[in-house]
């Protein structure tokens, strides 16, 4: 099933050097996806923006795209638009809302016990807590409206053709956030990984939010019911959904997890497997992220 992928992105990838350690670092990954005919990959710390990452593994692997990020935590300042601004002029083309510091899984994670194992970001946040240093969580509503600053941000997307994605954002946020997207002119919108414990969309809510203009990123790493689905309940949400309105990501990177390609190449046989045609697929795997990372 590896011809499934010749052409994709896989645009959730941890790769390192990172604050958590990693299974295989940016060059690692881009020598991984090369060899399988892959195109690029979007490189996610939850910390610091990726931009400049991307240039050198450019400058090794000319002939790949790698995509740089940002995501807007407390490391970076938050909603912070200068911040958006200067990734936008490094060349970084992800922005991430909040992840592990929205209030929304900041909420979840300190109330809740069913994490199997944490997932890194979570060791650091609950060694950060435990030294007094963990911050409020952020959230971007204010009195049930969009804050300024995310609508800033809204705006910089928009010039800059950049991908616009949900990160851990609670329900009643990714609705107001997808909307306002839409009525800016937004084009590339992903609710993240929405199956998450902590994001926790029904099918019928992704269909709605695909309604509006939103992808729904299905992610390899929480196909698990410790962080929110099973496989028989993922390939019902997709076809609910349609392929058409979603993307793959592997969302892998963690050193106990396999490789993001290894991820995807199974991820993608289990579907194929599992009663979606190749041409779907490839709509999940290369058609859609095509577009988010080059149209």
């Amino acid at each position: 099933m590896q011809e499934l992928l010749e052409g994709a992105y896989d645009l959730h990838v941890h790769t390192g050097p990172d604050v958590s350690p990693r299974k295989l670092d940016d060059l690692d990954m881009a020598e991984r996806i090369q060899k399988i005919g892959m195109k690029g990959f979007g490189i996610k710390s939850h910390y610091f923006c990726t931009g400049e990452r991307a240039r050198i593994v450019k400058k090794v692997y000319p002939d790949l795209n790698p995509i740089g990020a940002l995501c807007l935590n407390h490391t970076v300042g938050g909603i912070n638009p200068v911040a958006v601004e200067m990734a936008a002029r490094v060349g970084a083309k992800i922005i991430w809302m909040p992840t592990f510091d929205a209030a929304n899984e900041m909420e979840y994670m300190f109330n809740q016990t069913s994490y199997e194992e944490l997932p890194p970001w979570a060791k650091v946040q609950f060694e950060l807590s435990k030294q007094g240093k963990v911050q409020a969580g952020i959230t971007i509503l204010e009195d049930g409206k969009l804050k300024p600053s995310v609508l800033e941000v809204l705006d910089i997307a928009a010039k800059n053709d950049l991908i616009l994605a949900t990160g851990h954002l609670g329900k009643e946020e990714i609705y107001a956030l997808v909307t306002a997207a839409k009525e800016q002119g937004l084009k590339k919108v992903v609710v993240t990984h929405p199956t998450f414990s902590s994001v926790n969309l029904s099918k019928e809510e992704q269909k709605e939010l695909a309604g509006l203009g939103a992808y729904m990123e299905q992610c390899f790493g929480v196909i698990t019911p410790h962080y929110g689905i099973d496989w028989d309940a993922l390939y019902e949400t997709i076809r609910f959904v349609g392929p058409e309105n979603c993307i793959l990501s592997s969302d892998l990177g963690q050193t106990s997890n396999p490789y993001p390609d290894e991820g995807l190449i199974t991820f993608v046989t289990n579907l194929h497997n599992n009663g979606f045609s190749k041409e779907e697929i490839k709509t999940m795997t290369t058609k859609n992220t095509t577009f988010l990372a080059e149209g």
